[in-house]
């Protein structure tokens, strides 16, 4: 018996399969021809994709001028990479400064994998001091002096500054200068008056006393008032008499004019007291800078004064370790929390971060000085460095943006990080594809500070603002971890010769200073594992081959080293970006230090020609790396 349908429980009548086929077929017409009459005249036609609907036309879609000249348009045309820069290659890197220096991958603007993306380099305001090369002087007293200009220079120029050094040569050149050969005055207040000519001839800016040092931190209001370069008047700072003075050229020369024709020329020992005392404005603001002049060192360092009137140039060497130990002092009293050592995977690294482990060791312990626990003249609340309460060393595997924590990172290839962590002696590609998670190091780096739901690119921008942002370069420091060792120049990135021993920690030891033998420190939880005696003694072989195969030229290294790299682009970029910002750095100073070394007799140069030939093989420019 035939199924009887039925609707809300009302039977439905029944319907032979032929009308029912018919309903169907008038049902679909009547929709089709609804479409396409009713709908072409409910849409306003105009220049957009409606009117390309109502009038049954169809297109492909065109890409916007924008999108266009983005370098993920494939139909991009090719176009010439950026030419190259002066100075823009050292020691295997290359690079490119732009200000689009935060896009998260170089090659978008270099158009070369292999070239880094920096920032522009800042202009570094010069500021001048006036060494009196005609004066007959001992040898082991010009010695003495030398090296204070040296440690004069060095702080400087770790504050963002320009030191240079002017000789009775640039006060020649002065117009001035055959005036001043006319008159009969004291002969101090005639070499002060050949110290501001020559400063004058320099166009102005910045004269400072060799013994006027930057003692604070890098984001000091005053520090950053003259790292500006802009000075609206003739300035000078209460108590450091002829110690610091800023001003424009032209105000300069108007000073120098009066004191040449002012009545008191005859009887004035400087030029302070030359000219009338509405010349300068005087500052009373000047807590970041120590001046140690005769007064300050006898009144505050009595041992210091005893030895320069005894033996000067010894007298003189006293003082220079003094103020390296200020200087030593004053960094670590800004970093108050310690110094990290980043070990974002730490199971197997530790032969890796083993140079910035040492660094830190170094720059933990005290300087030597002749007159030790002594305060800066200007921090009289300092906390004297005491070796056996020495700054803490901690390796945590995150980066904390926090200002009295100093941070130390090794940054190293891919290869080189999946080669330490998973103790392979061999990787190849379907090992990296299948078993290794990209972009690991960063992640770990940043994870505490952007959490786990930022991409890779994200995460290499802020890399890059930690490397090179403001201030950036006074709070961390970013090695390779393809180098054997830290670079030997680094008393000029932190101002201060760093000890190149560790001194006695106060604590009983056995007399053999070996490692082995020392009493092993306290491990903080928080810094990770402790790895085993076998892990360690695997490292050294494995990171050896690893720097081996970073710079090879195997074409089955190259293959792999390519891959990985590919696996892992925000690593590698990183790697790229550090390693490419600290050889700029070098070339910097390394080529202003070649160009100031031809003034003044060479005075206050790194003459350490030990230190240098090391320094130059570290980074050889011979040397290819990848």
């Amino acid at each position: 018996m035939p199924k009887q349908r039925a609707i809300l429980g009302l039977p439905l009548p029944r319907m032979a399969p032929r009308r029912i086929s018919f309903l169907l077929v008038l049902m679909g017409l009547f929709a089709l021809f609804t479409l396409l009459v009713t709908l072409p005249n409910a849409i306003p036609t105009g220049p957009s994709l409606s009117k390309s609907i109502a009038d049954h036309k169809f297109s492909l879609p065109k890409y916007k001028d924008k999108f266009s000249s983005s370098i993920l348009n494939p139909f991009r045309p090719a176009s010439h990479k950026p030419p190259e820069q002066r100075n823009s290659t050292y020691g295997g890197s290359s690079w490119y400064s732009n200000w689009n220096w935060r896009s998260p991958f170089s090659s978008s603007i270099t158009l070369d994998e292999n070239r880094s993306l920096l920032p522009p380099l800042k202009d570094r305001a010069p500021i001048y001091c006036y060494y009196d090369t005609t004066a007959q002087r001992e040898p082991a007293t010009k010695e003495a002096e030398s090296a204070l200009l040296l440690t004069w220079r060095r702080a400087w120029w770790a504050q963002g500054f320009k030191p240079v050094i002017l000789s009775a040569a640039e006060a020649m050149n002065n117009p001035f200068y055959d005036e001043l050969q006319r008159l009969e005055m004291e002969p101090t207040f005639k070499k002060d008056m050949m110290r501001w000519l020559a400063w004058e001839n320099m166009g102005g800016g910045l004269l400072s006393h060799h013994l006027m040092f930057p003692m604070g931190t890098r984001e000091d209001p005053l520090l950053s008032f003259l790292r500006r370069g802009e000075y609206p008047g003739l300035t000078r700072w209460e108590g450091f008499e002829n110690g610091l003075f800023a001003g424009p050229k032209n105000e300069i020369a108007s000073a120098i004019s009066q004191a040449l024709r002012s009545p008191k020329n005859k009887s004035a020992k400087d030029f302070i007291a030359a000219v009338p005392s509405d010349t300068f404005r005087v500052d009373p603001s000047h807590d970041s800078l120590a001046f140690y002049d005769p007064k300050t060192v006898e009144k505050s360092y009595p041992k210091v004064a005893e030895e320069i009137t005894a033996n000067r140039d010894r007298g003189l060497k006293g003082l220079n370790l003094l103020i390296n130990y200020h200087l030593h002092n004053t960094w670590q009293d800004i970093f108050s929390s310690g110094i990290a050592v980043l070990k974002p995977l730490p199971a197997h690294t530790t032969r890796m971060i083993e140079p910035a482990l040492n660094l830190a060791a170094r720059l933990v312990a005290c300087s030597d000085s002749p007159v030790p626990a002594s305060c800066p003249p200007n921090l009289r609340k300092c906390t004297p460095c005491v070796s056996s309460h020495p700054m803490k060393i901690s390796t945590p595997a995150r980066y904390r943006n926090t200002t009295d924590l100093y941070t130390i990172a090794t940054v190293p290839h891919p290869y080189t990080l999946r080669t330490m962590d998973s103790l392979r002696s061999a990787i190849d590609v379907s090992w990296i594809r299948r078993e290794t998670k990209r972009d690991e190091w960063l992640y770990r780096v940043f994870q505490e500070l952007l959490g786990t739901g930022i991409s890779g690119s994200a995460r290499v921008v802020k890399f890059k603002d930690a490397v090179a942002g403001d201030y950036a370069t006074s709070h961390s420091l970013w090695l390779t971890a393809e180098k054997e060792s830290v670079p030997h120049d680094l008393d000029w990135w932190f101002g201060f010769d760093i000890p190149h021993n560790s001194t006695d920690d106060g604590k009983s030891e056995t007399p053999v200073p070996g490692p082995e033998r020392r009493p092993k420190p306290q491990h903080d939880p928080a810094d990770g594992p402790v790895p085993s005696n076998d892990d360690l003694s695997h490292e050294p072989r494995l990171l050896e081959k690893a720097r081996e195969v970073a710079k090879s030229k195997v074409q089955g290294d190259v293959r792999i080293r390519s891959a990985i790299e590919a696996w892992n682009l925000a690593d590698t970029e990183a790697w790229r970006f550090a390693k490419a910002f600290l050889a700029r750095s070098r070339v910097e100073r390394l080529k202003w230090e070649e160009e100031e070394s031809k003034y003044a007799g060479g005075v206050g140069s790194d003459t350490d020609e030990a230190r240098g030939s090391s320094w130059l093989r570290w980074g050889d420019d011979n040397e290819e790396e990848s």
